[in-house]
């Protein structure tokens, strides 16, 4: 089954960006992520709606952080990307008839509900700034210079 990386990838570029002094285009995000400049702007623009980023017009134009890394948690990058499907884990049959069914349906609904809440408070608990001192502290242990400019997959 195939992951859902839209989080991921998008805290990565959020995080590049956050080492840019000047505003980053979509044409170079993209170039960067392997992906189309398009879906870089469709999904900057949703954290512009949010207030997390915003786009600067013109010449040198582009996006840029809007708000301090410090306010910003996982868990406020994933709602403003709909709040996607943790799980891949479901129901066979979401009403069925048999009640052995009805009984795997409640113990496994209420199992995933409580390891929802426990990650979307751990989300809610992890800041941008956090995952940027850790990716400074790789970096710095490392040895490696890492930017934007570089292309590699998300």
């Amino acid at each position: 089954m195939k992951r859902d990386s839209k989080l991921s990838g998008i805290l990565h570029v959020l995080l590049h960006m956050a080492e840019m002094e000047s505003a980053v285009t979509s044409e170079l995000m993209a170039r960067a992520m392997h992906t189309n400049p398009v879906v870089i702007r469709r999904i900057l623009s949703g954290l512009r709606d949010a207030g997390f980023v915003r786009s600067e017009k013109g010449h040198g134009g582009g996006w840029k952080i809007a708000r301090p890394l410090t306010e910003i948690t996982l868990r406020d990058v994933y709602d403003s990307l709909g709040a996607p499907q943790l799980f891949s884990i479901g129901n066979r049959t979401e009403s069925p008839e048999c009640l052995v069914e009805q009984s795997v349906n409640a113990a496994l609904g209420r199992a995933l509900e409580e390891a929802k809440a426990l990650l979307l408070d751990r989300f809610g608990a992890v800041t941008l700034a956090q995952l940027r001192e850790d990716f400074h502290a790789r970096m710095l242990a490392s040895g490696k210079i890492i930017d934007l400019e570089q292309s590699h997959a998300i």
